[in-house]
């Protein structure tokens, strides 16, 4: 969201019930962890395999799991509440002496395992519980010192427009959900739930015993009788299928935590960092169902219809998962963006008189599109033909940041076909509605923020269009698809209007537009064409680095409600001064509730990516395609990494300790040429595959040298006698 204009529409929006104030580092379990830290835990449990989650919150005996499902959502497309995620339903767990217990959850980042303890005077309870990582199940499990009569319930809250409907049948509960009246697409969700022990869903638990609670969850999308199939599931599971589970649990796990990693000197940091990771790994591997922008779902009424808003909030989460080299949890960004396009399409058409697509603030999945009609803007400038693009012509160019990044991360030639009828109707798009004037192509009626009007140049969007033309030019070279539009495209490319400047506090900074809105004291976009665009790296002209960085310090966005998490990237790519931005992420890290949401920030897991974001380009920047190492690091600071997914597809390694970089390791996965900044300046540079010199000894401030697919390759200094 870039104003504050959609704040007022609801009050209440999906977060997480359960909020402590303290960041806590003990570990409920002993399990020795791989990659990550064992001793990271948080107060706060967020559980999920990416397609189903869950979370929990705990008032006067009663604790309440919410169970979502990324394919769960009411799809017609309208506003005002019609279409959004929904909740799939709740398991009360109803604790009868415990109305005033005292209450604490710990959650393992490592595996998603969470404890819950109640106690109240000499009665402890003990609850755990998981998502299943490789299978849509839920395990709760009960442990008391007392005897206690426990009540289960599986409910739904009430809702109008929901067919819900309830039962039991050879010992299994069930729920259904179903929105079936009204919608483009129907949609159900089931949930049936088992006690392994044999108990009912009131039982008394005995003391020292332990009872565990299993449900299966399954919706339309896996099945047309997803009830039939969430019985047949539950009447299946017993104590050996929950132990294999419970392996193929654990492996799932330590794969993703070994994807990459880094050690860095500050706890907090590495807490932060690692629980990103988690979140998204939690929340993010449905193909076609990305998190919308709250990732768990736990009410029928989230915020902007917990919907994908397109300019920066659905894309944010995501932009940390291509250097940390977590690809699975990356893709599903895209399904949405594909599947809009024919209804871009007409809105090209109909509003702007052009080819390629346009797309309004606010999408779903498959197509759907949860703007429109919006009844609040039907009688605005805000409003067109049915859409609400607030005047923004940029967000399906926005759709193209991540793409961008997939591809020059991994160059998956399979992943190029995939986005390139997307990036190509993208940009015919900016094609027909850019105008040559005077040399130059010139963005005009196009508002940099939501309603700031017909704006001229806005800057966001000509790093954008820099964006797209740099990419499809790439795509088609790569792909050998429309060379002979190369040529035009480059034109576009080599003269783009230049990015607005102006005076501030007697410095030259960036103006937001060439005319219209100069400059906005809430939201970064003025730094968004340096990052997320890619249209500034550190090989740009100094006096462009010089009035990038007299921006950052103009703005000082290290903490806006809006854009923090492009700021921080933002300031690196310009080199700006590396304690200011450790000690600023590190405040960021700690303003935030210990499920990793920041504080007084209304817009769900778009945060989760910023810590880990910023410390990798810290530790391993690759824009451009030149890699370079601790470049914008406090030498100071001791910190090591393994496998940061850099442009060119190359994944780094490397250690800085006692000012000295070493252990410099980088695998070859598409045999590109790698450039890599000395990180031994006026030393000179050896570097080896299988043992062997790929060259010569390297001499200067950059090394260029040829790669092969699959091949490692060992950068040294070359050490010479004094």
């Amino acid at each position: 969201m870039q104003t504050k204009t959609l704040l007022l529409l609801l009050a209440c929006f999906s977060v997480v019930p359960l909020m402590a104030q303290q960041l806590n580092y003990s570990n409920v379990w002993d399990k020795p962890p791989q990659r990550i830290p064992k001793d990271f835990s948080v107060d706060a449990p967020l559980m999920g395999n990416g397609d189903l989650e869950m979370t929990l919150g705990y008032k006067t005996g009663v604790l309440t799991y919410y169970v979502s499902k990324s394919d769960f959502w009411r799809l017609r497309s309208q506003a005002d509440n019609l279409s959004g995620p929904r909740l799939a339903g709740t398991v009360e767990i109803n604790l009868k002496g415990l109305e005033n217990a005292d209450f604490k959850a710990k959650q393992s980042i490592r595996d998603g395992i969470t404890t819950c303890f109640l106690q109240k005077n000499e009665s402890k309870v003990e609850i755990r519980s998981m998502v299943m990582a490789t299978d849509n199940l839920i395990m709760i499990e009960l442990l008391s010192t007392n005897e206690t009569d426990v009540k289960v319930n599986l409910v739904a809250p009430e809702n109008t427009m929901a067919n819900i409907n309830s039962g039991e049948m050879n010992g299994i509960s069930w729920l259904e959900k179903a929105f079936n009246d009204s919608v483009d697409i129907k949609t159900e969700a089931a949930i049936a739930i088992k006690f392994l022990g044999g108990e009912k869903s009131a039982f008394h638990l005995t003391a020292g015993k332990k009872t565990v609670i299993l449900l299966a969850v399954n919706t339309n999308f896996e099945s047309a009788d997803p009830l039939k199939l969430a019985i047949s599931r539950a009447e299946k599971i017993n104590a050996k299928t929950i132990q294999k589970t419970l392996k193929q649990h654990d492996k799932w796990w330590d794969n993703y935590w070994s994807k990459s990693s880094v050690s860095i000197e500050d706890s907090i940091l590495m807490k932060a960092y690692y629980q990103g990771l988690y979140t998204m790994a939690s929340c993010s591997r449905n193909p076609e169902f990305p998190p919308g922008l709250f990732g768990w779902t736990t009410n029928d009424t989230p915020a902007w219809n917990g919907d994908y808003h397109l300019n920066y909030n659905f894309q944010a989460p995501f932009y940390s998962l291509y250097s940390a080299n977590r690809i699975e949890q990356a893709d599903p960004q895209d399904s949405p963006l594909l599947d809009f396009m024919q209804r871009g399409e007409w809105y090209a058409k109909n509003i702007t008189n052009t080819r390629g697509i346009l797309y309004p603030v606010g999408i779903g999945p498959l197509g759907i599109e949860v703007t429109r009609n919006f009844g609040q803007y039907r009688n605005s400038k805000n409003f067109e033909k049915g859409g609400l693009f607030f005047g923004q012509r940029s967000n399906s160019a926005y759709g193209l940041i991540n793409m961008a990044q997939r591809w020059r991360c991994t160059y998956d030639l399979k992943y190029g076909k995939k986005i390139y009828p997307y990036a190509l109707a993208v940009v015919d798009f900016w094609e027909d509605y850019l105008k040559f004037e005077a040399g130059r192509y010139v963005i005009y009626n196009d508002a940099i923020h939501e309603g700031s009007g017909n704006d001229k140049n806005p800057i966001l969007s000509l790093g954008l269009v820099r964006n797209a033309f740099d990419l499809i030019i790439d795509l088609s070279s790569s792909l050998k698809i429309n060379e002979e539009r190369q040529a035009k495209w480059r034109h576009i490319l080599s003269n783009l209007s230049d990015f607005p400047l102006q005076e501030r506090n007697g410095r030259t900074v960036f103006r937001y537009t060439e005319e219209g809105v100069s400059w906005w004291e809430g939201n970064g976009l003025g730094i968004q064409h340096i990052y997320p665009a890619n249209a500034i790296t550190p090989d740009s002209k100094p006096e462009l680095l010089k009035i990038a960085g007299n921006t950052i310090d103009e703005m000082k966005r290290w903490h806006d409600s809006n854009t923090s998490n492009s700021f921080f990237v933002a300031a690196i790519r310009v080199g700006y001064n590396p304690d200011t931005i450790i000690g600023e992420l590190r405040n960021y890290a700690l303003n935030a509730y210990p499920n990793g949401f920041q504080m007084n920030n209304p817009h769900g897991i778009e945060n989760s990516c910023t810590v880990v974001n910023a410390v990798n380009e810290m530790l391993c920047m690759s824009a451009g395609n030149v890699i370079r190492l601790f470049s914008v690091w406090p030498k100071e600071m001791n910190a090591g990494f393994n496998n940061i997914l850099a442009w060119g597809a190359f994944l780094v390694s490397a250690k800085l300790h006692d000012k000295i970089i070493s252990d410099v390791k980088i695998i070859s996965e598409k045999g590109k040429d790698c450039t890599l900044v000395n990180p031994w300046p006026g030393s000179d540079v050896l570097v080896l595959e299988n043992g062997k010199p790929v060259s010569c000894i390297f001499t200067g401030e950059k090394v260029t040298f040829k790669t092969l697919p699959g091949k490692i390759y060992l950068v040294s200094p070359v050490l010479r006698d004094k």
